[in-house]
């Protein structure tokens, strides 16, 4: 079971998850924890690091370490007051060592990927030793772990590392003995290399993170708790009557989630799929609630278009030439170039005529992007590289949609009624996604539009649903 950011934010909701956790430990299940760090943490300590960097004078790093305990003093002393003074004085040893390296930051002016990793990881380090209390307090045997004690090993990728197939065997080791008369608290969001180097795994890597130790442990299902009912058909921001989807496949899920719906992290999904482990998401704040399963199926569904999603902060780039048309190695030389930036390529278009390929980026890689082209446009093969920020990337998403006709049809010609012009299309041959590009501005439109075109409002009672 793993709870996110919101679900652990202060000590009303650390005992809600404990109510939660006390409840299935009763029923006769062994749980494996996972916790993520309390709603806002990860981004104070971000902003920390950003300010000690650039602070010409004296930098503000004792204020922020007494806020800091002072919050977590707070959630420990009502969640766990028997035990509040072993963890405070736990909290304190840690929190020292998060000032040392604040101060180590400033007097060299400089924040390596990998001082960073290890200064935003201090969120779950203090959350999870909070909830293994708050366990103990209910009478349940429970330690806290970090990502490297549970033993995800990783890649030295700081920033967005990935557990590596040697994990399983630690992970199993360290984990499925506690298991029998305990409930471990692992740390999500974090592992560390084989020389033992904190590394993170990304934005929302605790799900990623228990997906890996799932896996690992051979649950027979991993969950995991949000402040959301499920995995919806559309954001509920933007359309008011989406509704939770009961099932889903993990292609469904993984093309949902890499197209900006939250709920799961897009990484999450393949270690289940690997052991053909049922995942679960349900609402921390609803819990009678039964969220929605994700799992392998074969059938096809009568609803052929399950959810639609979107990213924003993207930008479109175009990139033309008539001396790319039948040129070999064109595609290698605009791919490498952007791989060699790490820029990742989030959509490619490109038209039969060789004279034109479409782009997306994130925002955040636009300016890197370019220059990366700019190398390219060098060796006469490109004329001009143009970009768009004022641009959203919509997915429309679902297993049935493949071998069944006139689904793109409709799709566009909804959004053609309704005066949207698409800027770039792009479909794999799975068939289970079809994406495209339109204005910031119709992205709301286009959204409403699809989500009523395939009226997925309504209850289908053909879902599949797994109790």
């Amino acid at each position: 079971m793993k709870f996110g950011g919101t679900s652990v934010a202060d000590e009303t909701c650390i005992s809600r998850v404990v109510d939660i956790l006390d409840h299935y430990h009763h029923a006769g299940n062994e749980i494996a924890v996972v916790v993520s760090a309390m709603s806002g943490v990860t981004d104070e300590l971000i902003a920390i690091a950003g300010e000690v960097i650039a602070s010409q004078g004296e930098p503000p790093i004792d204020p922020f370490i007494q806020s800091f305990r002072s919050r977590h003093r707070k959630v420990i002393s009502a969640v766990a007051p028997n035990q509040a003074d072993d963890v405070i004085a736990v909290i304190d040893d840690r929190l020292s060592n998060l000032r040392n390296i604040l101060n180590a930051v400033h007097t060299l002016r400089e924040l390596t990927p990998r001082s960073k990793d290890y200064i935003i990881s201090f969120g779950e380090r203090l959350c999870a030793l909070i909830v293994s209390a708050a366990i103990r307090e209910r009478g349940i045997a429970s330690v806290a772990l970090n990502g490297c004690e549970a033993g995800i090993v990783t890649t030295s990728q700081h920033g967005c590392a990935q557990a590596l197939t040697e994990s399983e065997q630690h992970i199993k080791s360290r984990i499925v003995p506690l298991l029998i008369d305990s409930m471990p608290v692992i740390m999500g969001f974090m592992g560390c290399t084989r020389e033992g180097i904190v590394t993170t795994l990304g934005r929302s890597g605790s799900d990623y993170s228990a997906a890996v130790i799932g896996a690992a442990i051979d649950a027979d299902e991993i969950w995991i708790w949000t402040d959301v009912d499920g995995v919806m058909t559309a954001d509920p921001r933007i359309i008011s009557d989406a509704r939770v989807l009961h099932g889903v496949s993990y292609l469904e899920a993984m093309e949902l989630s890499y197209f900006g719906a939250k709920v799961l992290h897009p990484r999450s999904i393949e270690p289940a799929m690997q052991k053909d482990i049922l995942v679960r998401v349900k609402n921390t704040f609803n819990p009678s609630h039964e969220g929605s399963c994700v799992f392998r199926t074969e059938h096809r569904d009568r609803r052929v278009v399950k959810g639609i999603s979107y990213i924003e902060k993207v930008s479109l780039i175009n990139i033309s030439g008539a001396q790319m048309i039948g040129r070999p190695g064109v595609a290698k030389a605009i791919f490498t170039a952007l791989a060699d930036n790490n820029v990742n390529v989030m959509l490619i278009s490109q038209g039969s005529s060789e004279a034109n390929i479409s782009l997306i980026v994130d925002d955040d890689h636009l300016i890197t992007a370019m220059e990366a082209l700019s190398g390219v446009q060098k060796n006469g093969y490109v004329r001009d590289v143009f970009y768009d920020r004022n641009v959203i990337a919509v997915a429309v998403v679902g297993s049935g949609m493949a071998g069944t006709p006139g689904i793109s049809g409709r799709i566009f010609t909804a959004l053609g009624k309704t005066g949207v012009n698409v800027m770039m299309i792009s479909q794999g041959s799975s068939e289970v996604n079809v994406s495209f590009v339109v204005r910031s501005g119709d992205g709301p439109v286009a959204l409403r539009v699809l989500h009523d075109e395939f009226r997925l409002s309504e209850e289908h009672d053909d879902e599949p649903y797994l109790s």
